[in-house]
């Protein structure tokens, strides 16, 4: 890339930048902050986003050769465990994709 090209690159993504930085205070400045609908949408999300995650995760899972996908299995049943004794998700997540990538790497490699 040229130099202008390089400078009109930084300059658009910059732009961008700023712009989705800006956009929601633009938006959302009217006096009945924030809206219903953004509201529903702050409260449904974070559990569609985790159940999205957790059908893409468990997609591969073999169930006629459950030894192939037993450290998905564990790794699954470690988080749920977790969470529902701690209430933490960054605990939960955390233990659970270390425990399974030990799996994967030392006792599944393969």
């Amino acid at each position: 890339m040229t130099v202008w090209q390089t400078l009109l690159v930084i300059a658009v993504v910059a732009a961008l930048t700023f712009l989705t930085r800006a956009l929601p205070f633009w938006l959302f400045r009217s006096p009945d902050w924030p809206p219903a609908w953004l509201s529903d949408l702050n409260r449904l999300m974070p559990p569609a986003v985790i159940a999205i995650l957790v059908v893409f995760c468990l997609r591969e899972i073999r169930f006629l050769a459950p030894e192939s996908s037993l450290p998905q299995l564990i790794g699954v049943a470690l988080v749920a465990c977790l969470h529902v004794w701690k209430r933490n998700n960054l605990l939960s997540i955390g233990v659970g994709t270390a425990v399974y990538m030990l799996l994967v790497q030392v006792a599944w490699p393969g």
